[in-house]
């Protein structure tokens, strides 16, 4: 069994980027699923999924708050999916799998969300919606390199 012990052939410094890779991405995951079941929340998202070509049918299906909880139940979940390779590899993967998607799907608002630019100063400038959805570049590499390292444990 794995554990959050240091690992062979990482320096301390690696050890401590991949336990904040890793816990960081649990965090900002939970957070953001957390906040999936409050109203703010909910209302935020309608206009990114309602505009959207591949998830706007949703709606068609359940309301804006419980699309919002499901999807901060899934959220919750991945996090916490996530949270457990030092024990469960395998399951950290799919939590991993679960994020990329995730991610994805959000970076599709990018080219799908009216106003992600900013128009009136210039070319590739975004505005504070394109500003929340950009970091999810990140997310999404944290994901993969989440995905690849429970890879890598579940063959240890």
């Amino acid at each position: 069994m794995t554990t959050l012990t240091h690992r062979p052939g990482l320096t301390a410094l690696e050890h401590a980027g991949a336990l904040t890779a890793r816990y960081g991405l649990v965090v900002v995951i939970a957070w953001i699923g957390a906040l999936k079941f409050t109203a703010f929340e909910a209302q935020g998202i309608m206009g990114l999924v309602a505009g959207s070509p591949l998830m706007s049918w949703v709606y068609d299906i359940m309301s804006v708050r419980a699309f919002s909880s499901a999807l901060g139940v899934l959220e919750l979940v991945t996090a916490a999916l996530i949270a457990v390779k030092p024990w469960w590899p395998r399951l950290s993967a799919v939590g991993s799998l679960v994020a990329v998607g995730l991610f994805v799907a959000t970076l599709s608002f990018l080219f799908t969300t009216p106003g992600v630019l900013e128009a009136s100063a210039g070319f590739a400038v975004l505005s504070s919606t394109g500003q929340f959805l950009i970091k999810d570049v990140a997310l999404l590499g944290i994901s993969v390199w989440t995905l690849a390292d429970a890879l890598r444990g579940s063959q240890a």
